[in-house]
């Protein structure tokens, strides 16, 4: 698709299918809320791992589609208007392509707005949070010799899983039905206890309906398909 050549990321990182929507992402956490989201939608997609570094993330063929030099990103061929539409952030990605979709988000419009309250609440606290354990217990950080760094983001990585442990209570997802909020979510709590390497750090197997819930959503074909895209 011409309109496609506009964006300079498309001539570093070519196109095989360029009516598609392409996603630009490696799979962290925040990287498979997107490749999971469009699985779940069945939206067809074309994906580009995008390393780390100057040649990648920090090159600017990819801060021209994302200035802040982050993944995921997304350019939709077919946005709003017909038009191509590029994105950045997973939050704003997954509520787009939600509206676009009319999947995975309540039409009620109280419905919506307490799942953006969910989303809103993994980007701002499970997000930043678990990522500060996991580079304090397993990374760098961990060669701190000063504990209390650790110390406090483990009791405020607790203090959420509580939260989202009496969400849960007597729940299947934290909505009424699964959503953007467990899409957005599972991928932190699944990395906070594996590749963290914090699971007793953190007592989650006393959080036993975050436990459930985890074991539920990581049961879904979309979701094993989207935990390992961009291969």
């Amino acid at each position: 698709m011409p309109a496609l050549d506009d964006f300079s990321i498309t001539r570093r990182w070519p196109s095989a299918h360029p009516d598609r929507l392409q996603l630009y992402s490696v799979p962290t956490p925040n990287g498979v809320k997107v490749s999971i989201m469009l699985e779940e939608i069945e939206l067809p997609y074309e994906s580009h791992r995008i390393p780390f570094g100057e040649d990648g993330t920090s090159s600017p063929d990819f801060r021209s589609l994302n200035p802040n030099g982050k993944i995921p990103a997304i350019i939709d061929p077919h946005g709003p208007g017909g038009k191509p539409l590029a994105l950045w952030e997973s939050g704003a990605i997954l509520l787009y392509l939600a509206d676009k979709t009319g999947q995975l988000l309540s039409l009620d419009p109280s419905g919506r707005l307490q799942t953006i309250q969910w989303l809103f609440w993994q980007m701002s606290a499970v997000g930043p949070m678990f990522g500060q354990v996991g580079y304090f217990n397993r990374f760098a950080g961990r060669e701190i010799e000063d504990k209390r760094p650790l110390g406090r983001y483990v009791g405020e990585a607790k203090r959420l899983l509580g939260v989202l442990d009496r969400r849960l209570d007597g729940r299947d997802w934290i909505m009424d039905d699964y959503s953007i909020a467990d899409v957005a979510t599972l991928g932190w709590v699944r990395n906070l206890i594996n590749f963290y390497e914090a699971r007793d750090l953190v007592d989650f197997d006393s959080f036993g309906h975050v436990a459930t819930w985890l074991d539920k959503v990581l049961a879904r074909p979309a979701v094993q398909r989207g935990l390992t895209i961009p291969k």
